[in-house]
């Protein structure tokens, strides 16, 4: 029987500007500066159930984490990518899935293994 994985998971957003240089041409507005509101919900594994990493210390971190993230030419996934890296180092060893959102509307959703 396969144990049960446990997560916390905290959201948070920030405004920000980028562009998508190799837009296609259907949407080839996306190549200049444009703003959005990007939603992040943040996932990660506790190892036990009683607050082993606390809500409003861990949105803290990513809230400081995100700070120093550059997005200009970046997609959701860039953007992603770039936050596991910061997360992975403070917090080793655990799964983690992370959902980037441009206004609430459109977005991604990665999972990141314990190794990844």
């Amino acid at each position: 029987m396969k144990e049960n994985t446990n997560y916390i998971w905290i959201t948070t957003s920030f405004e920000g500007f980028h562009s998508y240089p190799d837009a296609p041409d259907e949407v080839a507005f996306l190549k200049n500066k444009h703003r959005h509101m990007f939603h992040f919900r943040i996932y990660i594994e506790v190892f036990h159930d009683d607050r082993e990493i606390e809500f409003f210390m861990f949105k803290g971190d990513v809230e400081n984490m995100i700070n120093f993230i550059s997005i200009d030419n970046k997609s959701c996934e860039m953007i992603s990518d770039e936050l596991h890296y910061a997360i992975k180092a403070k917090y080793p060893k655990r799964d983690i899935t992370i959902e980037v959102s441009e206004d609430l509307e459109n977005g991604s959703h990665k999972n990141y293994g314990k190794d990844a």
